[in-house]
């Protein structure tokens, strides 16, 4: 492809890598502009990691209110199920050029099956009102559309269910897997020396975990030895502050995305974390290092009554997601069975 004049929008950590891939294995255009949402905690720190790993040549990264219309052109875009996005894609009387989706995480793959089946584009787990049940169903059709067209790509590098991947293709969705080629040619960083590293989750600050019982498995993963932290963009403030006061336990502070964080973990080294995309970039950006990434399911009894059986339904697939993100990145792993490197445990 070879289409100029793209602008990419993103709003999180993992939609501003997934950006940058997509314009270094070219499946955006040659001259790319990437806004990170202004309003978005942590993303502007973001920003700062990229700029130092150093961006690929005819990309730009800057801070920027989200826009009011789509521009002309080509257009990246990483979550579509934001309100934002969505109204701009409404009020713009033509459509982009082509539209590029990447990654938000594992709203990527409700995306999927919400264009495979025709749905509105409704969060899972958020309140939908009638007006914004409406937005969202506006935005489906427009992105249907774009589709049917032949003008709708989707960059990932989550491991898509072939039947779904058919399923796109036959609404017109070019589908492109990427394994963080550009993240992996930049040089190592320094990685945190502790044993353990637990990805934080945003679940308790989201409302959907009891905070106690959270802390509670932080702790107990650190009474087998040190444990680094490295908290979730959308953190409980009480929840790490009562983590910093435990020993054993080294808190970060929230910034660049774990995939930057921890690229440069060695052998021997453990990744834990609650379900959550994390489990799977970095089972995919890990995968052959020697370094072993668990997820961990949820009981039960630490959900609170705003977690309903789809929401927990839908991050229940992180283990089998993550366990096929290495398969993927070590060719097929024989009998189905889960790819050494990739630990799904109950806690």
């Amino acid at each position: 492809m070879t289409l100029d004049g793209v602008t990419a929008l993103v709003e999180s950590p993992l939609q501003l890598l997934g950006a940058i891939e997509a314009h270094a294995a070219g499946h955006a255009g040659t001259r790319t502009r990437v806004r990170a949402r202004a309003d978005v905690p942590t993303l502007a720190a973001s920003v700062g990691a990229v700029h130092t790993l150093g961006l690929p040549a005819g990309l730009d990264v800057d801070v920027a209110p989200a826009p009011r219309h789509l521009p002309d052109g080509v257009v990246v875009v990483g979550d579509p199920f934001s309100g934002a996005f969505q109204t701009a894609l409404v009020r713009t009387p033509r459509p982009p050029q082509r539209l590029v989706v990447v990654d938000d995480g594992l709203a990527t793959l409700d995306l999927a099956r919400r264009m495979a089946t025709g749905s509105a584009l409704v969060r899972i787990g958020a309140p939908a009102g009638p007006l914004r049940y409406g937005l969202g169903s506006l935005a489906a059709r427009r992105l249907r559309r774009i589709a049917d067209a032949g003008r709708l790509t989707l960059c990932t590098t989550l491991p898509l269910d072939p039947a779904l991947r058919a399923r796109l293709h036959d609404l017109g969705v070019e589908v492109l897997e990427h394994r963080f080629e550009w993240l992996r040619s930049r040089p190592q960083a320094d990685a945190p020396p502790e044993p353990t590293v637990v990805v934080g989750s945003a679940l308790v600050a989201d409302g959907l975990l009891h905070a106690d019982r959270y802390a509670a498995w932080v702790r107990g993963v650190a009474a087998d030895g040190p444990v680094r932290y490295v908290p979730h963009r959308r953190h409980d403030p009480l929840v790490s502050a009562l983590l910093e006061r435990l020993p054993g336990i080294v808190v970060d502070a929230p910034g660049a995305p774990v995939e930057i964080r921890l690229r440069g973990l060695r052998p021997g080294q453990r990744v834990v974390m609650l379900p959550s995309t994390s489990a799977i970039t970095l089972s995919r950006l890990l995968a052959g290092g020697g370094v072993t990434v668990t997820p961990h399911a949820v009981p039960d009894a630490w959900w609170t009554d705003r977690a309903t059986p789809e929401l927990r339904r839908h991050l229940g697939a992180t283990h089998e997601l993550a366990a096929r993100a290495v398969a993927g990145a070590r060719g097929p792993s024989p009998l189905g069975l889960p790819a050494r490197g990739v630990v799904p445990t109950a806690v």
